[in-house]
């Protein structure tokens, strides 16, 4: 019995978005024009339900390359309707059209010369006769069995407020880059942001290509990255890296005298693998893991300044 209500729920909800795709024609095509060809911002409000839908949308405008400001109308005809100056666009959600908040803020926004867009449920309501275009957010019956609770004409105005705001990116060319620009905090935005430099920590464990076992154990301890670099005498020319694996290969090797005469470079794999510290994070990922190694040797200009570990890259949440 329940999931028969959900299934009609959302088969409810289905059949008004189809609705509003149906609908939507050339004043889509204006709302987005006039936005794009405005001197200023894009300003979003309603009440209750439709204040919620309207923040969302704002949200998602924001995150696409359409500076947008949700602005409540109560809060609106008690003084916040300043926030909107000549040549802003506002979007007007409501459901009936005839909400005493938004009937009071829509004269005094057009009298501060803001075009007006009613995103309504009524394009015949009052509201929409004062607007400059209207979007017909109509829905046949809401998904309650009263018709009463907002549900298919709040799903409606979401989707409109989505199909907006992609409109808008696509009409920006607003691209990944872009995008990871305004989601820094983000997967996206650290794969396409963050870079090897970013993720370094002061200096780099080395050893002279000389030093002895106990010298290079010292430092794969010290330098926390299980592995150092192993250095020319007296110079930064890198001749190696050795890592904990190629200790464990050495003590199943050498007999134990022997290990105390072992040196650096006798340990070292040679020629090993290198990223510039201005490249980005996700390609040191990626060349650990085509290469199967966990350490890369971090270069500025050719000369080892540094080591990135596979769980730096974890860590910050580089995928």
């Amino acid at each position: 019995m329940h999931n028969e209500i959900g299934r009609w729920v959302i088969q409810t909800e289905a059949q008004a978005l189809q609705a509003l795709a149906q609908r939507l024609d050339e004043r889509f095509d204006r709302v987005v024009e006039r936005i794009l060809a405005a001197p200023g911002k894009l300003v979003l409000t309603g009440v209750g339900k439709s204040a919620h839908i309207a923040a969302k949308v704002a949200a998602t405008l924001n995150s696409v390359g359409t500076p947008a400001v949700w602005l409540h109308a109560t809060e609106a005809v008690h003084g916040d309707v300043g926030i909107v100056q000549p040549g802003d666009v506002v979007l007007l959600f409501s459901k009936s059209g005839e909400t005493p908040e938004m009937r009071a803020l829509v004269p005094v926004l057009r009298e501060r010369g803001a075009v007006l867009v009613a995103c309504v449920g009524n394009p015949d309501s009052s509201i929409a006769r004062q607007a400059h275009e209207v979007i017909d957010l109509s829905v046949e019956r809401e998904a309650c069995p009263h018709n009463l609770t907002p549900t298919a004409s709040t799903t409606v105005a979401l989707a409109f407020g989505d199909a907006l705001a992609i409109a808008l990116m696509r009409a920006r060319a607003f691209g990944p880059e872009d995008f990871a620009a305004t989601h820094p905090a983000g997967s996206l935005g650290k794969r396409l942001l963050l870079r090897v430099r970013d993720l370094l920590e002061p200096g780099l464990p080395a050893v002279s290509e000389e030093a002895p076992l106990k010298e290079v154990l010292i430092a794969i301890t010290a330098g926390r990255k299980g592995a150092v670099a192993v250095l020319a005498p007296d110079s930064a020319l890198l001749r190696g890296i050795i890592t904990d694996g190629d200790i464990r290969r050495a003590l199943e090797k050498y007999p134990p005298q022997a290990l105390l005469d072992l040196r650096a470079f006798q340990l070292a794999t040679p020629s090993p693998r290198t990223i510039e510290a201005d490249q980005k994070a996700y390609e040191a990922l990626h060349q650990m893991r085509t290469h199967k190694v966990s350490q890369l040797i971090v270069t500025e200009q050719g000369r080892p300044m540094g080591m990135l570990h596979f769980h730096d890259l974890i860590r910050e949440g580089i995928q």
